[in-house]
C-alpha cells in the first residue's frame, strides 16, 4: 500500500529509504530495470550511476540547445539515430516497476539494444536508461508541467512504500539525484529558442527548397520558414489541396541541417493523422508549423480548426504552432477574426498569423487583444509594423514568385539578345550552399 509523503528532501537524503527493488532479468523492460542505476542500491548503484554519468559526460549541454523532440536531440548527440525516440517513448511508458510491461515495450528494448551495439550489458542499459529517463520528464518541462515528475517512490525501513513529493525537488536529491539536470535544462532551452525570437520583431523568409533556405541563412536571417505555394508548385502540385505532405516532410528533413530554427507551412494539416505529422516534424528537429483555417469552400469551422491546433500541441509540445486566420486573405467573415484567433490560442496556438491584414487600427487592436505574437505579411512598412506591436513578418510566397519572375526575365534576355544580370552568385558560391 502506498501513502503520500510530505517532506521529500528528508526522505531522498535518508539512506534507510531505498528505491523499490526489481528482480533480475535477461531481456526486455525487466532487464533494463534490473540493469540501471535508477532501480539499484549499494555497489550496483554506484557502478551503474558512474556509467550513466559517463554517457552524459560525453554530451555537452550546449549541443542540446536545438529544436526538436528532446529524446531525438539527445539521441543524436549520443551518436544514435533520432528515430530511436519513438521506441524510447514506448519503453518509458512501462519503465516504472509498478507499471505492467507490454510486449511492444519489450520489443522496443530489443531494438534499442541492437542500436546500442547489440550487447545486453550495463553500458547499453546506461545509454537506454538516460534516454528513457529524459523522455517524459523533459517533455513535461517543455509543456510547462510543474513539477515535470510529481512523485517518486521509496521503500521505508518498515517495508512500506511511500510516494515522495518532488514539488520542491524537480531533479531529486541525495544519491539518486538526476545526473542530467544541465542536459535537461539545455533541451528545454533549445525547444524554446524559436519562441524567444518572437520577443522582438522576427522577419521570416519563406523558402521552397534547400538552396533558397540556405541562401537566406547566409544572408543573416535568424530563422527560416517554408512557403506551401512554393513547395507544392515546385513539385507540380496544387497549393492548399493537401497534396504536398510527402514533399513537405522531405524538405523538412533537409532544412533541419541548417544552423537556424526552421518552421514549416503545413497548409491545413494535409489531412489524415495530424498528431502523427506533428510528431514526425518534431522528431526531425523542426521548430514550428504554420497551419491555416482557409478551405476551398471558405473557412474551416473554428472548433474543428482548434482541434487541429490542439492535436499539434499535444503530439509535439515544443512546436511553435502559428495559427493562420484567413478571414482577410479570403475576404470572408472578417468580423470573426478575433474570435477565431482566440479560439486557436485557447487550443494551444503560440502565435496568430493574419495574412491580408493591412490597416493599422485593426493590427493594433489584434495585438492588444491577443496574448501571443501577431504575424502579418509585409503589408505595411516594417517600422510601422514594429511600432504597432507585430512580432513576426513573413515573406510568404513573395520570394518564390519573385524568383520565378527573375528566372523568366533572364531566360527571355538570352533569347532576345539583351544583357543578362551580372550581380549573381558564382557557381562555387552556389554549390557552397550545401554546407552552410
Amino acid at each position: 500500500m502506498t501513502a503520500a509523503y510530505v517532506g521529500g528532501m528528508s526522505v531522498l537524503s535518508d539512506s534507510s529509504y531505498v528505491v523499490p527493488p526489481v528482480p533480475a532479468a535477461s531481456t526486455g523492460v525487466a532487464w533494463l530495470r534490473a540493469s540501471v542505476a535508477r532501480f539499484s542500491e549499494g555497489a550496483d548503484h554506484v557502478r551503474r550511476r558512474a556509467s550513466a554519468e559517463r554517457v552524459l559526460g560525453a554530451v555537452g549541454p550546449a549541443s542540446l540547445r536545438r529544436a526538436g523532440e528532446p529524446v531525438a536531440v539527445l539521441a543524436e548527440a549520443m551518436g544514435l539515430p533520432r528515430t530511436v525516440a519513438s521506441d524510447v517513448a514506448v519503453v518509458a511508458a512501462c519503465y516504472q516497476p509498478h507499471v505492467p510491461v507490454t510486449a511492444e515495450a519489450d520489443a522496443a528494448v530489443a531494438r534499442l539494444v541492437a542500436v546500442c551495439g547489440g550487447a545486453w550489458d550495463e553500458e547499453a542499459a546506461a545509454r537506454i536508461g538516460v534516454l528513457v529517463q529524459a523522455c517524459a520528464a523533459t517533455r513535461a518541462m517543455i509543456a510547462g508541467v510543474e513539477p515535470p515528475v510529481p512523485v517518486t517512490r521509496r521503500v521505508g525501513p518498515d517495508g512500506s512504500v511511500v510516494e515522495v513529493d518532488l514539488g520542491e525537488q524537480w531533479f531529486g536529491a541525495g544519491r539518486h539525484a538526476c545526473p542530467g539536470r544541465a542536459h535537461a535544462l539545455a533541451l528545454v532551452e533549445g525547444s524554446r529558442a524559436f519562441h524567444r525570437l518572437h520577443d522582438e520583431l522576427l522577419v521570416l523568409p519563406n523558402a521552397w527548397d534547400f538552396a533558397s533556405a540556405a541562401a537566406f541563412v547566409r544572408a543573416g536571417f535568424t530563422a527560416v520558414g517554408t512557403t506551401s505555394l512554393g513547395v507544392a508548385v515546385a513539385h507540380g502540385l496544387p497549393d492548399a489541396a493537401g497534396a504536398a505532405r510527402a514533399e513537405t516532410l522531405a524538405l523538412a528533413r533537409l532544412l533541419v541541417r541548417l544552423p537556424v530554427p526552421v518552421t514549416v507551412d503545413v497548409e491545413a494539416g494535409f489531412g489524415g493523422d495530424v498528431g502523427e505529422l506533428a510528431a514526425q516534424l518534431w522528431e526531425l528537429g523542426v521548430a514550428g508549423v504554420n497551419v491555416e483555417d482557409g478551405r476551398d469552400a471558405g473557412l474551416a469551422d473554428p472548433a474543428e480548426q482548434a482541434a487541429i491546433v490542439r492535436a499539434f500541441k499535444e503530439a509535439a509540445p515544443g512546436l511553435f504552432v502559428n495559427a493562420r486566420v484567413d478571414t482577410h486573405w479570403l475576404s470572408v467573415d472578417q468580423p470573426s477574426t478575433l474570435r477565431r484567433a482566440r479560439t486557436y490560442v485557447d487550443a494551444g496556438a503560440d502565435g496568430v498569423f493574419v495574412p491580408g491584414l493591412d490597416r493599422e487600427a485593426e493590427i493594433a487592436a489584434l495585438v492588444s487583444a491577443l496574448p501571443v505574437p501577431l504575424n502579418t505579411l509585409p503589408s505595411l512598412p516594417l517600422d510601422t509594423l514594429r511600432e504597432l506591436g507585430v512580432r513576426r513578418v513573413s515573406t510568404g510566397s513573395l520570394p518564390f514568385r519573385a524568383a520565378l519572375a527573375a528566372a523568366v526575365r533572364t531566360a527571355d534576355a538570352v533569347r532576345s539578345g539583351h544583357p543578362t544580370p551580372t550581380d549573381l552568385p558564382t557557381y562555387s558560391e552556389t554549390t557552397s550552399l550545401t554546407t552552410p
